[in-house]
Protein backbone atom coordinates (compact mmCIF):
# COMPACT_ATOMS: atom_id res chain seq x y z
CA UNK A 1 0.00 0.00 0.00
CA UNK A 2 1.66 3.37 -0.91
CA UNK A 3 1.65 5.41 2.34
CA UNK A 4 2.73 9.15 1.05
CA UNK A 5 1.19 10.68 -2.54
CA UNK A 6 4.48 13.17 -1.90
CA UNK A 7 6.90 11.64 0.00
CA UNK A 8 9.50 14.60 -0.46
CA UNK A 9 7.13 17.04 0.92
CA UNK A 10 5.09 14.68 3.71
CA UNK A 11 8.17 13.55 5.18
CA UNK A 12 10.32 16.64 4.73
CA UNK A 13 12.59 17.66 7.70
CA UNK A 14 11.10 20.49 9.68
CA UNK A 15 14.02 22.99 8.60
CA UNK A 16 12.91 21.94 4.64
CA UNK A 17 9.50 22.73 5.17
CA UNK A 18 10.43 26.01 6.91
CA UNK A 19 12.94 27.14 4.06
CA UNK A 20 10.03 26.36 1.65
CA UNK A 21 7.24 28.30 3.57
CA UNK A 22 10.22 31.42 3.72
CA UNK A 23 10.68 31.57 -0.04
CA UNK A 24 6.95 31.11 -0.48
CA UNK A 25 5.41 33.48 1.85
CA UNK A 26 8.19 36.07 0.64
CA UNK A 27 7.27 35.87 -3.19
CA UNK A 28 3.92 36.03 -1.80
CA UNK A 29 3.61 39.27 -0.06
CA UNK A 30 4.72 41.04 -3.01
CA UNK A 31 2.42 39.43 -5.39
CA UNK A 32 -0.22 40.26 -3.13
CA UNK A 33 0.70 43.99 -2.36
CA UNK A 34 1.09 44.47 -6.16
CA UNK A 35 -2.01 42.83 -7.12
CA UNK A 36 -4.74 43.27 -4.32
CA UNK A 37 -5.24 47.11 -3.68
CA UNK A 38 -7.61 46.10 -0.57
CA UNK A 39 -5.13 44.18 1.53
CA UNK A 40 -1.95 46.69 0.12
CA UNK A 41 -4.39 49.70 1.59
CA UNK A 42 -4.43 47.70 4.93
CA UNK A 43 -0.33 46.81 4.66
CA UNK A 44 0.01 50.50 4.24
CA UNK A 45 -1.93 51.56 7.15
CA UNK A 46 -0.11 49.44 9.31
CA UNK A 47 3.15 50.58 7.96
CA UNK A 48 4.64 47.62 6.59
CA UNK A 49 5.84 46.82 3.13
CA UNK A 50 7.02 43.69 1.45
CA UNK A 51 10.41 44.26 2.21
CA UNK A 52 10.30 44.16 5.62
CA UNK A 53 9.04 40.40 5.14
CA UNK A 54 11.92 38.38 5.15
CA UNK A 55 10.66 34.75 6.34
CA UNK A 56 7.54 33.52 8.39
CA UNK A 57 9.40 35.01 11.39
CA UNK A 58 8.19 38.45 10.77
CA UNK A 59 4.41 37.23 9.11
CA UNK A 60 3.37 38.61 12.66
CA UNK A 61 3.83 42.09 11.22
CA UNK A 62 1.70 41.65 8.14
CA UNK A 63 -2.58 43.19 9.28
CA UNK A 64 -5.29 40.21 9.40
CA UNK A 65 -8.09 39.29 7.01
CA UNK A 66 -11.38 38.42 8.54
CA UNK A 67 -14.79 37.49 7.05
CA UNK A 68 -15.92 40.75 7.22
CA UNK A 69 -12.91 41.90 4.82
CA UNK A 70 -14.27 39.14 2.57
CA UNK A 71 -17.49 40.37 2.43
CA UNK A 72 -16.47 44.42 2.05
CA UNK A 73 -14.10 43.16 -0.75
CA UNK A 74 -16.88 40.99 -2.25
CA UNK A 75 -16.83 39.64 -5.35
CA UNK A 76 -13.65 40.67 -6.69
CA UNK A 77 -11.97 42.74 -4.25
CA UNK A 78 -9.59 39.91 -3.08
CA UNK A 79 -9.00 38.64 -6.30
CA UNK A 80 -5.36 38.37 -7.13
CA UNK A 81 -4.44 37.93 -10.56
CA UNK A 82 -6.71 39.02 -13.54
CA UNK A 83 -10.18 37.21 -13.91
CA UNK A 84 -9.02 35.73 -17.18
CA UNK A 85 -6.48 33.81 -15.48
CA UNK A 86 -9.41 31.91 -12.89
CA UNK A 87 -10.80 28.66 -14.72
CA UNK A 88 -13.59 28.27 -11.13
CA UNK A 89 -15.15 29.88 -8.80
CA UNK A 90 -16.21 28.27 -5.12
CA UNK A 91 -18.50 30.15 -2.40
CA UNK A 92 -19.50 29.69 1.08
CA UNK A 93 -23.64 29.28 1.81
CA UNK A 94 -24.28 32.61 2.80
CA UNK A 95 -26.05 32.03 5.96
CA UNK A 96 -25.08 35.06 7.52
CA UNK A 97 -24.51 37.75 5.06
CA UNK A 98 -22.97 37.82 1.66
CA UNK A 99 -21.34 35.01 0.00
CA UNK A 100 -18.06 34.36 0.45
CA UNK A 101 -16.70 34.16 -3.46
CA UNK A 102 -13.41 32.27 -3.73
CA UNK A 103 -11.39 32.17 -7.48
CA UNK A 104 -9.22 29.70 -8.74
CA UNK A 105 -6.32 29.58 -11.34
CA UNK A 106 -5.85 25.52 -12.54
CA UNK A 107 -2.42 25.86 -11.02
CA UNK A 108 -4.66 26.11 -7.98
CA UNK A 109 -6.89 23.87 -9.10
CA UNK A 110 -4.00 21.30 -9.10
CA UNK A 111 -2.51 21.85 -5.70
CA UNK A 112 -6.01 21.49 -4.42
CA UNK A 113 -6.47 17.97 -5.99
CA UNK A 114 -2.67 17.44 -4.79
CA UNK A 115 -3.76 17.84 -1.02
CA UNK A 116 -6.81 16.40 -1.35
CA UNK A 117 -5.03 13.25 -2.67
CA UNK A 118 -2.54 13.05 0.23
CA UNK A 119 -5.74 12.77 2.41
CA UNK A 120 -6.72 9.70 0.56
CA UNK A 121 -3.74 7.78 0.58
CA UNK A 122 -3.46 8.73 4.68
CA UNK A 123 -6.62 7.15 4.64
CA UNK A 124 -5.76 4.09 3.00
CA UNK A 125 -6.57 4.76 -0.85
CA UNK A 126 -5.18 3.90 -3.85
CA UNK A 127 -5.72 3.67 -7.29
CA UNK A 128 -6.95 -0.14 -6.60
CA UNK A 129 -10.10 2.00 -4.71
CA UNK A 130 -13.77 2.69 -5.51
CA UNK A 131 -14.37 6.22 -4.06
CA UNK A 132 -17.84 7.29 -3.57
CA UNK A 133 -17.76 11.61 -3.26
CA UNK A 134 -21.01 11.96 -1.06
CA UNK A 135 -20.23 16.04 -0.26
CA UNK A 136 -22.37 18.45 -2.15
CA UNK A 137 -21.12 19.21 -5.77
CA UNK A 138 -21.62 23.07 -7.02
CA UNK A 139 -20.61 25.87 -5.24
CA UNK A 140 -19.68 24.31 -1.73
CA UNK A 141 -16.25 23.41 -2.41
CA UNK A 142 -16.61 19.50 -1.06
CA UNK A 143 -17.72 17.96 -4.20
CA UNK A 144 -15.25 19.02 -6.54
CA UNK A 145 -12.03 19.21 -3.67
CA UNK A 146 -12.66 15.06 -3.02
CA UNK A 147 -13.41 14.33 -6.32
CA UNK A 148 -10.12 15.75 -7.85
CA UNK A 149 -8.16 14.54 -5.00
CA UNK A 150 -9.72 11.18 -5.90
CA UNK A 151 -8.82 11.67 -9.52
CA UNK A 152 -5.55 12.16 -9.11
CA UNK A 153 -4.98 8.99 -6.94
CA UNK A 154 -6.46 7.49 -9.54
CA UNK A 155 -9.36 5.89 -8.03
CA UNK A 156 -12.38 5.17 -9.27
CA UNK A 157 -14.44 7.84 -8.81
CA UNK A 158 -18.35 8.35 -7.81
CA UNK A 159 -19.55 11.65 -8.05
CA UNK A 160 -22.42 10.90 -6.06
CA UNK A 161 -23.38 14.83 -4.79
CA UNK A 162 -24.88 14.32 -1.39
CA UNK A 163 -29.30 13.16 -1.07
CA UNK A 164 -30.85 10.12 -2.36
CA UNK A 165 -29.16 7.68 0.26
CA UNK A 166 -30.43 4.66 -0.46
CA UNK A 167 -29.44 4.64 -3.52
CA UNK A 168 -26.00 5.68 -2.53
CA UNK A 169 -26.18 2.43 -0.33
CA UNK A 170 -27.31 0.22 -3.68
CA UNK A 171 -24.13 2.12 -5.91
CA UNK A 172 -21.89 1.10 -2.90
CA UNK A 173 -23.55 -2.66 -3.10
CA UNK A 174 -23.42 -3.05 -6.57
CA UNK A 175 -20.21 -1.48 -7.42
CA UNK A 176 -18.26 -2.31 -4.40
CA UNK A 177 -17.34 1.08 -2.99
CA UNK A 178 -14.21 1.37 -0.80
CA UNK A 179 -14.16 4.85 0.39
CA UNK A 180 -17.10 7.23 1.14
CA UNK A 181 -16.68 11.21 1.48
CA UNK A 182 -19.50 12.95 3.19
CA UNK A 183 -19.78 15.27 6.24
CA UNK A 184 -20.39 13.17 9.73
CA UNK A 185 -23.78 13.91 10.15
CA UNK A 186 -23.96 12.23 6.61
CA UNK A 187 -21.99 9.22 7.34
CA UNK A 188 -24.32 8.81 10.95
CA UNK A 189 -27.66 9.08 8.58
CA UNK A 190 -26.30 6.58 5.76
CA UNK A 191 -25.78 3.92 8.68
CA UNK A 192 -28.95 4.78 9.85
CA UNK A 193 -30.21 4.17 6.51
CA UNK A 194 -28.03 0.82 6.14
CA UNK A 195 -29.39 -0.59 9.16
CA UNK A 196 -33.94 0.78 8.47
CA UNK A 197 -32.80 -1.51 5.36
CA UNK A 198 -31.84 -4.25 7.32
CA UNK A 199 -28.63 -4.15 5.96
CA UNK A 200 -25.26 -4.74 8.08
CA UNK A 201 -21.68 -3.25 7.55
CA UNK A 202 -20.96 -6.72 6.15
CA UNK A 203 -23.24 -6.05 3.18
CA UNK A 204 -21.10 -3.63 1.93
CA UNK A 205 -17.13 -3.01 1.28
CA UNK A 206 -16.65 0.51 2.63
CA UNK A 207 -12.91 0.30 4.22
CA UNK A 208 -12.58 4.11 5.27
CA UNK A 209 -14.50 7.33 5.26
CA UNK A 210 -13.24 11.13 4.87
CA UNK A 211 -15.28 13.12 6.76
CA UNK A 212 -15.32 16.98 7.13
CA UNK A 213 -17.04 20.50 7.28
CA UNK A 214 -18.62 20.24 10.18
CA UNK A 215 -17.67 19.39 14.09
CA UNK A 216 -17.84 15.92 15.22
CA UNK A 217 -16.75 14.27 18.12
CA UNK A 218 -14.35 11.34 18.73
CA UNK A 219 -18.00 9.46 20.04
CA UNK A 220 -19.61 10.34 17.29
CA UNK A 221 -16.54 8.94 15.37
CA UNK A 222 -17.00 5.40 16.90
CA UNK A 223 -20.54 5.68 16.70
CA UNK A 224 -20.06 5.57 12.39
CA UNK A 225 -17.29 3.52 12.59
CA UNK A 226 -19.73 0.89 13.93
CA UNK A 227 -22.42 1.33 11.69
CA UNK A 228 -20.67 1.15 8.61
CA UNK A 229 -17.72 -0.88 9.42
CA UNK A 230 -15.21 1.89 8.26
CA UNK A 231 -12.11 3.72 10.23
CA UNK A 232 -13.43 7.30 10.01
CA UNK A 233 -10.81 9.91 8.99
CA UNK A 234 -11.21 13.75 9.69
CA UNK A 235 -10.59 16.19 6.86
CA UNK A 236 -10.09 20.20 7.09
CA UNK A 237 -10.52 23.06 5.07
CA UNK A 238 -12.57 25.85 4.16
CA UNK A 239 -13.80 27.39 1.07
CA UNK A 240 -11.67 31.13 2.22
CA UNK A 241 -8.53 29.05 1.71
CA UNK A 242 -9.22 26.65 -0.63
CA UNK A 243 -11.61 23.95 0.22
CA UNK A 244 -10.71 20.32 2.40
CA UNK A 245 -7.13 19.24 2.14
CA UNK A 246 -6.21 22.12 3.95
CA UNK A 247 -4.94 19.45 7.05
CA UNK A 248 -5.70 15.30 6.80
CA UNK A 249 -5.77 12.65 9.51
CA UNK A 250 -3.44 10.09 9.06
CA UNK A 251 -4.04 6.60 10.87
CA UNK A 252 -2.76 7.54 14.00
CA UNK A 253 -5.90 9.64 14.42
CA UNK A 254 -4.14 12.12 16.65
CA UNK A 255 -4.79 15.04 14.43
CA UNK A 256 -4.60 16.38 11.08
CA UNK A 257 -1.48 16.92 9.75
CA UNK A 258 -1.38 20.64 7.56
CA UNK A 259 -0.57 20.99 3.95
CA UNK A 260 2.65 23.30 5.34
CA UNK A 261 3.57 23.72 1.21
CA UNK A 262 0.52 25.31 0.84
CA UNK A 263 -0.71 26.75 3.83
CA UNK A 264 1.51 28.39 6.97
CA UNK A 265 -0.52 28.28 10.32
CA UNK A 266 -0.76 30.51 13.01
CA UNK A 267 -2.14 30.27 16.74
CA UNK A 268 -3.22 33.67 18.45
CA UNK A 269 -5.30 34.70 21.32
CA UNK A 270 -8.35 35.78 19.74
CA UNK A 271 -9.11 38.71 22.14
CA UNK A 272 -5.56 40.12 21.47
CA UNK A 273 -4.07 39.09 18.11
CA UNK A 274 -0.94 38.10 19.93
CA UNK A 275 1.03 34.85 18.07
CA UNK A 276 1.36 31.96 20.78
CA UNK A 277 3.48 29.72 21.72
CA UNK A 278 3.27 26.20 20.01
CA UNK A 279 1.20 23.59 22.26
CA UNK A 280 -1.37 27.06 22.94
CA UNK A 281 -4.81 26.12 22.60
CA UNK A 282 -6.13 29.59 20.47
CA UNK A 283 -7.44 30.63 17.43
CA UNK A 284 -6.69 29.15 13.93
CA UNK A 285 -4.82 31.80 11.09
CA UNK A 286 -4.10 30.32 8.10
CA UNK A 287 -1.95 32.06 5.31
CA UNK A 288 -2.21 30.83 1.92
CA UNK A 289 1.38 30.38 0.39
CA UNK A 290 0.98 29.89 -3.25
CA UNK A 291 -3.08 30.15 -3.94
CA UNK A 292 -2.88 32.16 -7.34
CA UNK A 293 -6.44 33.37 -7.64
CA UNK A 294 -7.54 34.66 -4.17
CA UNK A 295 -4.29 35.35 -2.43
CA UNK A 296 -5.69 35.58 1.83
CA UNK A 297 -2.42 36.65 4.00
CA UNK A 298 -3.34 35.71 7.64
CA UNK A 299 -6.85 34.86 7.52
CA UNK A 300 -8.62 34.49 10.70
CA UNK A 301 -10.56 31.02 10.73
CA UNK A 302 -12.22 31.75 13.85
CA UNK A 303 -11.77 27.97 14.77
CA UNK A 304 -10.16 27.39 18.41
CA UNK A 305 -7.48 24.59 18.48
CA UNK A 306 -3.79 24.02 19.17
CA UNK A 307 -1.04 22.88 17.16
CA UNK A 308 1.80 20.53 17.84
CA UNK A 309 5.43 19.22 15.50
CA UNK A 310 5.69 16.34 17.96
CA UNK A 311 6.59 13.46 16.07
CA UNK A 312 3.55 11.49 14.51
CA UNK A 313 3.80 7.30 14.03
CA UNK A 314 2.92 7.45 10.39
CA UNK A 315 6.72 9.57 9.12
CA UNK A 316 4.65 12.80 8.36
CA UNK A 317 6.69 15.85 9.54
CA UNK A 318 3.60 17.98 8.66
CA UNK A 319 2.90 19.46 11.63
CA UNK A 320 -0.43 18.72 13.25
CA UNK A 321 -3.83 20.58 14.36
CA UNK A 322 -5.93 19.04 16.95
CA UNK A 323 -9.63 18.81 16.07
CA UNK A 324 -11.10 22.15 16.15
CA UNK A 325 -12.81 22.71 19.72
CA UNK A 326 -15.06 25.31 18.63
CA UNK A 327 -15.09 28.33 16.99
CA UNK A 328 -14.47 31.85 18.95
CA UNK A 329 -17.32 33.40 17.20
CA UNK A 330 -19.67 31.40 17.42
CA UNK A 331 -19.25 29.72 20.80
CA UNK A 332 -22.16 30.51 23.04
CA UNK A 333 -22.33 32.25 25.94
CA UNK A 334 -25.21 31.18 28.11
CA UNK A 335 -25.78 33.07 31.42
CA UNK A 336 -22.00 34.05 31.41
CA UNK A 337 -20.58 30.56 30.58
CA UNK A 338 -19.20 29.56 27.33
CA UNK A 339 -20.31 26.50 25.83
CA UNK A 340 -19.54 24.52 22.52
CA UNK A 341 -22.34 22.90 20.87
CA UNK A 342 -19.42 19.75 20.41
CA UNK A 343 -19.11 19.41 24.38
CA UNK A 344 -23.08 18.62 24.79
CA UNK A 345 -22.71 16.23 21.55
CA UNK A 346 -19.83 14.48 23.22
CA UNK A 347 -22.31 13.89 26.44
CA UNK A 348 -25.47 12.73 24.34
CA UNK A 349 -23.46 10.06 22.62
CA UNK A 350 -21.66 8.81 26.16
CA UNK A 351 -25.13 8.40 27.93
CA UNK A 352 -26.36 6.28 24.38
CA UNK A 353 -27.98 8.55 22.35
CA UNK A 354 -28.02 9.65 18.69
CA UNK A 355 -25.95 12.62 17.56
CA UNK A 356 -29.15 13.45 16.05
CA UNK A 357 -29.65 16.87 18.08
CA UNK A 358 -30.57 20.34 18.26
CA UNK A 359 -29.57 23.38 20.90
CA UNK A 360 -31.82 26.08 20.88
CA UNK A 361 -30.97 29.16 23.02
CA UNK A 362 -33.22 32.16 23.85
CA UNK A 363 -33.62 34.85 25.88
CA UNK A 364 -36.59 35.35 27.93
CA UNK A 365 -37.69 38.23 30.51
CA UNK A 366 -33.83 38.93 30.34
CA UNK A 367 -33.16 35.35 31.56
CA UNK A 368 -31.10 32.85 28.70
CA UNK A 369 -32.67 29.74 27.95
CA UNK A 370 -31.11 26.57 27.05
CA UNK A 371 -33.32 23.62 25.72
CA UNK A 372 -31.33 20.99 24.10
CA UNK A 373 -33.97 18.42 22.03
CA UNK A 374 -32.50 15.17 21.19
CA UNK A 375 -33.58 12.46 18.95
CA UNK A 376 -34.56 8.72 20.44
CA UNK A 377 -33.92 5.79 18.49
CA UNK A 378 -36.62 3.53 18.01
CA UNK A 379 -35.15 0.95 20.67
CA UNK A 380 -35.45 3.74 23.59
CA UNK A 381 -38.60 5.14 22.77
CA UNK A 382 -41.22 5.02 24.81
CA UNK A 383 -44.84 6.41 25.16
CA UNK A 384 -44.07 6.10 29.21
CA UNK A 385 -44.33 9.61 30.00
CA UNK A 386 -42.22 8.76 33.21
CA UNK A 387 -39.94 7.10 31.37
CA UNK A 388 -38.78 10.10 29.36
CA UNK A 389 -39.25 12.28 32.04
CA UNK A 390 -37.09 10.60 34.12
CA UNK A 391 -34.74 10.00 31.99
CA UNK A 392 -34.52 13.74 30.60
CA UNK A 393 -33.43 14.99 33.75
CA UNK A 394 -31.22 12.51 33.84
CA UNK A 395 -29.29 13.96 30.51
CA UNK A 396 -29.69 17.43 31.85
CA UNK A 397 -27.72 16.05 35.08
CA UNK A 398 -25.01 14.93 32.60
CA UNK A 399 -25.05 17.73 30.70
CA UNK A 400 -24.89 20.47 33.44
CA UNK A 401 -21.44 18.20 34.97
CA UNK A 402 -19.24 19.06 31.79
CA UNK A 403 -20.91 22.75 30.57
CA UNK A 404 -21.82 23.71 34.27
CA UNK A 405 -25.29 25.19 33.04
CA UNK A 406 -29.03 23.56 33.34
CA UNK A 407 -30.50 23.10 30.40
CA UNK A 408 -34.26 22.11 29.45
CA UNK A 409 -34.17 18.68 27.60
CA UNK A 410 -36.79 17.65 25.15
CA UNK A 411 -35.87 13.57 24.54
CA UNK A 412 -38.02 13.42 21.23
CA UNK A 413 -39.27 10.99 18.67
CA UNK A 414 -37.39 9.20 16.13
CA UNK A 415 -37.19 11.22 12.94
CA UNK A 416 -38.78 14.22 14.87
CA UNK A 417 -35.56 16.12 14.51
CA UNK A 418 -35.06 17.67 10.36
CA UNK A 419 -32.05 15.46 8.40
CA UNK A 420 -29.26 16.97 6.50
CA UNK A 421 -27.60 15.98 3.57
CA UNK A 422 -25.12 18.82 3.65
CA UNK A 423 -24.03 20.48 6.81
CA UNK A 424 -26.02 20.15 9.69
CA UNK A 425 -28.04 22.76 11.51
CA UNK A 426 -27.23 22.01 15.05
CA UNK A 427 -27.60 25.43 17.24
CA UNK A 428 -30.54 28.18 16.98
CA UNK A 429 -29.80 31.01 18.69
CA UNK A 430 -32.84 33.01 19.10
CA UNK A 431 -31.36 35.85 20.95
CA UNK A 432 -29.65 37.10 17.80
CA UNK A 433 -33.34 38.06 16.40
CA UNK A 434 -34.27 39.73 19.58
CA UNK A 435 -30.85 42.00 20.43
Amino acid sequence: MTKFFQPEIETASREEIRAIQNEKLVKQVKHVYENVKYYRDLMDEKGVTPDDIKSVDDIYKLPFLTKADLREAYPYGLLGTDLKNCVRIHATSGTTGKRVVAFYTQNDIELWDDCCARAIIAAGGSSEDICQVAYGYGLFTGGMGLHGGSQKVGCLTLPMSSGNTERQIEFMQDLHSTIICCTPSYAAYIGETLKEMGLTPDDIDLKAGIFGAEPWTEEMRRDIEKSLGIKAYDIYGLTESTGPGVAFECEAQTGMHINEDHFYAEIIDPETGEVLPEGSKGELVFTNLDKEGFPLLRYRTRDICVLSTEKCSCGRTLIKMAKPMGRSDDMLIIRGVNVFPSQIETVLIKEGYSPNYLIEVDRIKNNDTLDVYVELSPEQFSDTVKDISKNEKSLADAIIQMVGIKPKVHLVAPKTIKRSEGKAVRVIDKRKLHD
